[in-house]
């Protein structure tokens, strides 16, 4: 289980109590940041927290703010700046010369509950957009907290009562929701400013394991420990296959002449195949091929690999660049793997590469940030907002 997962879990519990619930929301970063906008933190008054926005160093002056700073339950924003020499005094001892914008907000029952709003988009396995206000300078009347949300349909739902932002607003939404891309815009208006995080929300990732040998057990059990949603498929049909892979969240008994009526692969899906069995990986291959499933790993030495693409060939299935662009044939990062937890790892370690659109490598290597530089977009609206 993931973060979120466990903050979306702790949610629907603390519902049912009937609980005052705190969400605390990473909005903005500079500089060097333990956590990135999106971060969340769930709390209860009772003082129970879930996720962190920080190494653990601003979490409890967070929960604190729900206790002296928010007596009416009005969103508040916190800034930490620890970019200054006074972060010695102040005790945070962030240590890591950064800026961080911390929303604080409690949730109540409304259709712009953004907890609610996140676990809609899981349950459908669909992304969606949560557009927040956090800064407002000026004669703006626009308060810190309002939301405008977007979901696959184009549907909208918003607090923002003021037209003129909420259609340069939509637009950009709509613009993040296509390129899966979050990003921190700034609204110059006439008379002041709106300063607006928009989070693009991604269902989990799902992950198709071909295969249920030994050493697709760990593969499991590593994707589970990210919160993946995790599919086995066993073409050799053995009811066995359910207790072992007693984590996954589908286990698929099948046979290779059907298999392809069974599964369906989408943009989203990510599939390993470890059959162990030339002709079960040939089967799949074709299937695998033709759809459009974002990356395709297979298990086995690479002229293994290249004898399947020759036999698929063969048989008059064509492929293009692209689609050889997402097979990884052999499968995972180069870590010196010999046994089947360390080949899981590696197998995991390259998916979460391609997931993040990463080469893998040495963190020391690499010349640019670990995280991308957070950089503000702004929009001059030429509409008044008097």
């Amino acid at each position: 289980m993931n973060e979120l997962q466990a903050i979306l879990e702790a949610f629907s519990e603390s519902q049912h109590n009937a609980e005052t619930l705190y969400l605390a929301t990473v909005v903005n970063v500079r500089g060097s940041t333990y956590r990135q906008p999106g971060a969340r933190m769930l709390m209860t008054e009772a003082g129970r927290t879930v996720g962190t926005i920080s190494g653990g160093c601003l979490e409890k002056d967070v929960f604190e703010h729900t206790r002296i700073s928010m007596p009416d339950g009005q969103t508040i924003v916190v800034t930490y700046d620890t970019t200054a020499d006074e972060d010695i005094v102040w005790g945070f001892g962030l240590g890591c010369n950064g800026v961080v914008q911390v929303l604080i907000e409690r949730l109540d029952d409304n259709p712009l509950n953004p907890m609610a709003f996140i676990k809609q988009c899981f349950c459908n396995q669909q992304l969606g957009i949560i557009a927040t206000v956090f800064g407002v300078e000026g004669k703006v009347n626009i308060q810190v907290g309002a939301r405008l949300m977007l979901n696959p349909e184009g549907r909208v739902t918003t607090d923002i009562k003021e037209s003129y932002l909420t259609d340069f607003l939509t637009k950009d939404a709509q613009i993040a929701l296509q390129i899966q891309h979050s990003s921190v815009n700034k609204y110059q208006l006439i008379s002041g400013s709106v300063d607006v995080f928009i989070e693009v929300i991604h269902p989990l990732t799902r992950l198709i394991i071909f295969g249920a040998g030994h050493d697709a057990v760990p593969t499991a059990q590593f994707a589970k420990a990210l919160g993946w949603h995790v599919t086995i498929v066993d073409c050799r049909a053995s009811e066995a296959t359910r207790e072992r892979f007693s984590i996954a969240d589908e286990v698929i008994l099948t046979r290779r002449e059907i298999v392809h009526k069974q599964i369906a692969v989408d943009t989203r899906t990510i599939a390993v195949v470890m059959t162990h069995n030339y002709l079960d990986d040939l089967e799949i291959l074709k299937m695998l091929m033709r759809s459009s499933a974002r990356y395709l790993g297979f298990l086995g030495p690479k002229h293994r690999t290249e004898r399947l693409l020759q036999d698929l060939h063969a048989e008059g299935v064509d492929y293009t660049t692209e689609q050889l662009q997402r097979l990884h044939g052999p499968v995972g990062i180069d870590i010196g793997a010999d046994t089947s937890e360390a080949i899981a790892l590696s197998i995991i370690a390259e998916i979460q590469a391609v997931l993040s659109n990463r080469r893998g490598g040495f963190l020391k290597d690499r010349s640019l940030p670990i995280h991308q530089r957070n950089e503000v977009k702004e929009t001059q609206l030429v509409i008044s907002n008097s």
